[in-house]
């Protein structure tokens, strides 16, 4: 996979960044159990950048408490740099990117939602770096196939 961060066009870096609807997994079970009113889903739509270095997914803590996610666990989040971070890992988080969806626990750090490889691999999404954009791929155009 190319890394679309280590592109430079005219000096500047490239980033592809896509719309992402991001879903409290647990208010849809709530849900489908009739436990919640469907409209009491917390849902928040953000630009997210797509990072091919990066494994996980990460999510400001603004959004997080927006979404109403439970801090799980502490773990140790590693830097391309180097450096190394305890942070917080997300409750079960929904998703959505060009009409596909996968359900994980998100890293809350940073300012910015950022997608890693593993959604991109679920999601049987590839980065087309040249035109900064995400596209299904080729082998699968309708839907994602999921890697055994």
């Amino acid at each position: 996979m190319i890394n679309c961060d280590r592109i430079q066009i005219n000096k500047n870096k490239v980033a592809v960044r896509v719309k992402v609807k991001l879903t409290n997994a647990i208010d849809e079970v709530l849900v489908n159990r009739g436990l919640l009113k469907p409209n009491l889903v917390r849902v928040a739509e953000a630009e997210a950048v797509i990072n091919t270095g990066a494994v996980r997914t990460a999510i400001p803590v603004e959004v997080c408490e927006h979404l109403g996610l439970r801090i799980r666990s502490q773990e140790i989040a590693k830097y391309a740099d180097g450096r190394q971070e305890t942070v917080g890992l997300s409750g079960p988080v929904i998703i959505e990117i060009e009409g596909r969806e996968t359900i994980e626990a998100a890293m809350v750090l940073a300012d910015i939602v950022l997608i890693g490889q593993t959604v991109l691999e679920t999601l049987d999404l590839l980065v087309d770096c040249k035109n900064q954009r995400l596209v299904p791929n080729p082998e699968n155009p309708e839907r994602p196939v999921l890697r055994v």
